[in-house]
């Protein structure tokens, strides 16, 4: 069973396909950086449908969704993002708390584990 690695940098790898596995980095908005939860949500997101795609899968296919916010009073806020996107047929399981981010400027960090 080989390993994919898509897009390489000198510390990681923003996606791993193993098998039927496709493995996410936690994706932040780079694009939306300083912006509002929601619009970094949205970059977020576009991120994530990006590398689920080059991966060979796509959202209906997500099994778990770990979810950062620097300030969980923005959750709702995030999930109308969240809950417009996401596949309502086959949503995955998820976690979501706050925590500090990499930098100040990422609000909303996001990272898959889906089926290939």
């Amino acid at each position: 069973m080989g390993i994919q690695r898509f897009d390489l940098g000198p510390r990681m790898c923003q996606a791993v396909k193993h098998g039927d596995t496709v493995y996410l980095a936690g994706q932040v908005a780079f694009d939306a950086g300083g912006e509002s939860v929601t619009k970094q949500t949205e970059n977020v997101l576009q991120r994530i449908d990006h590398y689920l795609a080059e991966a060979g899968t796509d959202k209906s296919k997500i099994l778990s969704a770990t979810i950062w916010l620097a300030n969980i009073s923005t959750f709702n806020e995030m999930n109308a993002v969240w809950e417009s996107w996401i596949d309502l047929s086959n949503p995955p399981v998820r976690a979501c708390v706050e925590a500090t981010l990499a930098a100040p400027k990422f609000t909303v960090e996001i990272m898959v584990v889906a089926a290939a």
